[in-house]
């Protein structure tokens, strides 16, 4: 019986080495594997790919395992979300049109068996972080966009690999808890409740998996990574839990 709904983000297939990523997308590949006898639906809620940009006539090669399985749930009747995440940003077209996906630019709001989810990769929330809030909106204009799709794939692809070099993936450190008055997603989670009552936030992008209470009955879930941690949350009518893939 397909009852159940799975959250995963932070993969960035993709990151060199290339044999680390395609072990972590081996990985990734066998635990969509097992959730596909139940999953109803399954949200990937960012940086699912390293560097992802859509031309005209091409997409960056690879991932074949990944998009195969997809395509396999998706042909199950699975409804599977992809959320831009500031890795992957430049999705348009392509993942709808092969996989029958739904594309999120920014946050969702949804509910869930009477329980409502706000649901967002993370990236530009909450204080701080004013540069990468600028870049965010430069990014995402239609005139950068533009420019970028003018580049010859190989030069696009081929800069946008050596800025990936120096992503936290690619650097390989783990994400430390700051506190709670601190953990940016938490106060941007708090600030959202006192205009508007959620029961769940999930966010990805942090890398750093937890699962805390807020407010009097709320919660936010970070997804945590696929380089340290390997875990996913998944709902089941009644509880929203945070899962560890052990391999």
């Amino acid at each position: 019986m397909r009852d159940k709904i799975y959250f995963a983000s932070d993969f960035h297939l993709g990151v060199s080495p290339l044999a680390v990523s395609q072990e972590r997308e081996k990985q990734i590949v066998a635990w969509l594997d097992t959730i596909k006898v139940d999953a109803k639906a399954l949200f990937l809620v960012g940086d699912i790919f390293d560097f992802w940009f859509e031309y005209k006539t091409a997409v960056p090669k690879g991932f074949v395992r990944f998009l195969g399985k997809l395509a396999e749930l998706s042909d199950l009747g699975v409804e599977i979300t992809f959320f831009k995440g500031n890795h992957d940003m430049w999705m348009f077209g392509y993942l709808k049109e092969e996989l029958g996906a739904r594309i999120i630019d920014n946050e969702l709001e949804l509910t869930l068996d009477g329980k409502k989810f706000y649901i967002h990769h993370g990236d530009g929330l909450g204080p701080g972080d004013a540069k990468y809030k600028f870049l965010k909106k430069f990014f995402r204009s239609n005139i950068c966009q533009w420019l970028f799709g003018c580049l010859h794939p190989s030069i696009g692809i081929g800069i946008a690999n050596r800025w990936s070099r120096h992503s936290r993936g690619a650097s390989g450190g783990e994400e430390v808890f700051l506190g709670e008055d601190k953990e940016w997603l938490i106060l941007y989670a708090k600030e959202i409740l006192q205009k508007k009552h959620y029961d769940f936030f999930v966010f990805g992008h942090r890398h750093l998996p937890y699962d805390l209470p807020i407010g009097e009955n709320s919660r936010v879930v970070n997804l945590g990574d696929w380089f340290h941690h390997y875990t996913y949350a998944v709902w089941d009518g009644k509880n929203l839990s945070l899962e560890k893939w052990t391999h």
